[in-house]
């Protein structure tokens, strides 16, 4: 049995941030989920879109709402956001409440502590959790964190512990 297509919309955060070898400082200048996915030796058929590539502390409800276009415009019903893990919970709850047009689709939002690129980073781990849980979790908006699965507006992030919870 072939599974559905999934749409893959990056969103930028420290996943996708790498170190600028001259500044010293973490930027955003591609996506490394092409890296990831290669890396993952998947069989799924996913669509790769990048919609931004910013700071979750940077991002606007504009920001939060041309993504919430992408996924209304996405024929995939199944869909994993990547996203910093800072404002995660925000954009989560806003696309909860606007939900209503997107019913029937299944958006999982996940993303990294740590840099892909750094290494010994949780992001592939986190792609992997919210790949699989975007093929068997009932429609509706979900963060994919840490092995866990959480409905939005039902999670926090833990900046003590680096780790998200109900």
């Amino acid at each position: 049995m072939k599974p559905n297509p999934i749409a893959l919309l990056a969103c930028g955060g420290t996943l996708d941030k790498d170190y600028h070898p001259l500044t010293g400082e973490l930027v955003l200048e591609q996506s490394f989920l092409p890296t990831m996915l290669k890396q993952a030796n998947h069989q799924l058929t996913l669509r790769l879109q990048t919609v931004m590539l910013k700071d979750s502390r940077d991002m606007t409800d504009q920001d939060r709402d041309h993504l919430y276009q992408a996924c209304l415009a996405a024929q995939e019903t199944a869909i994993i956001i990547t996203h910093g893990t800072d404002t995660m919970t925000d954009t989560a709850e806003y696309l909860a409440r606007h939900y209503t047009e997107l019913k029937g689709k299944t958006l999982i939002l996940t993303g990294a502590m740590r840099p892909f690129r750094l290494g010994e980073s949780d992001g592939l781990f986190n792609l992997g959790c919210a790949t699989m849980a975007v093929q068997l979790t009932q429609p509706g908006v979900y963060i994919a964190m840490n092995g866990q699965l959480f409905t939005a507006g039902q999670v926090k992030k833990n900046r003590q512990l680096g780790v998200f919870s109900d």
